[in-house]
């Protein structure tokens, strides 16, 4: 079987809280064999390079570690410093061959915006990586493209899905869409594919249901941030089913 570690929201903001609790992730995950580690958005809070300076010193692993923009992420910084390529304001769309799996890393944001779409030009690309691969694929971006139950997230979630959907359906191969942007660890489908919802890093996001869900941002809801940190484990068995195991790490900050 092969094991795929899978994070988003870390919200590197130049402070100790966020860098502390990314860094206890990554020292989790340094003692863990898997095949690669993804990091589904909002690597920076606010976009900076020193941010995504200080995210090539702590996202490191023996494993790759693949990530993609979220909408707190800026393009252009993302790309030069975490990259290494030239800063361009293009959607940044990066695929990665992972012993014989398929990751395409896709770029669901608006430029100053909240809420999610795939270009024009990103589903062609991602159309054609998946063509030209023979195999099992991971999908990954920030926004999920299905509401959530979480009303002040879904508000924001990616739009323009039924584009998505077509082009799904002519990749049967596909494990599983990979996101982020929610806050919290979740599963559902869309378009017949199995989509799994990382939680975040840097805090919790909370149900309406939930003690303190009803409070506004402004009034510190509905994000939990005494939540200790979790990721998502996804293991692909050798007879092609997709198993997801969520994993709280200790943290003490």
């Amino acid at each position: 079987m092969k094991v795929f570690a899978h994070l988003s929201d870390i919200h590197l903001d130049g402070g100790d809280r966020a860098d502390a609790r990314t860094a206890a992730v990554f020292d989790y995950l340094r003692e863990l064999a898997v095949e690669a580690v993804f990091v589904t958005g909002d690597v920076a809070d606010h976009g900076l390079p020193e941010e995504y300076r200080r995210a090539a010193e702590l996202l490191k692993h023996s494993a790759p570690v693949l990530t993609c923009p979220g909408n707190h992420d800026v393009r252009e910084a993302f790309r030069e410093v975490l990259l290494g390529e030239p800063a361009g304001a293009g959607p940044v769309n990066v695929a990665t061959d992972v012993n014989g799996v398929l990751v395409a890393m896709c770029d669901s944001t608006i430029p100053g915006k909240g809420a999610g779409h795939l270009e024009d030009a990103t589903l062609a690309w991602l159309d054609e990586v998946l063509s030209a691969h023979d195999g099992p694929a991971f999908v990954a971006f920030h926004h999920p493209p299905v509401e959530i139950g979480i009303p002040l997230v879904d508000a924001i979630r990616q739009t323009g899905e039924d584009r998505l959907a077509e082009v799904l359906r002519r990749h049967p191969d596909v494990l599983a869409l990979l996101c982020g942007h929610v806050h919290t660890g979740a599963a559902t489908t869309f378009a017949d594919v199995p989509v799994r919802i990382a939680p975040g890093v840097v805090s919790g996001s909370l149900l309406p249901v939930e003690p303190g869900a009803g409070r506004g941002w402004d009034e510190g809801g509905p994000l939990d941030f005494d939540r200790p940190p979790s990721l998502l484990l996804h293991v692909l068995h050798d007879d092609g089913r997709l198993t997801t195991h969520q994993r709280v790490v200790p943290f003490s900050g």
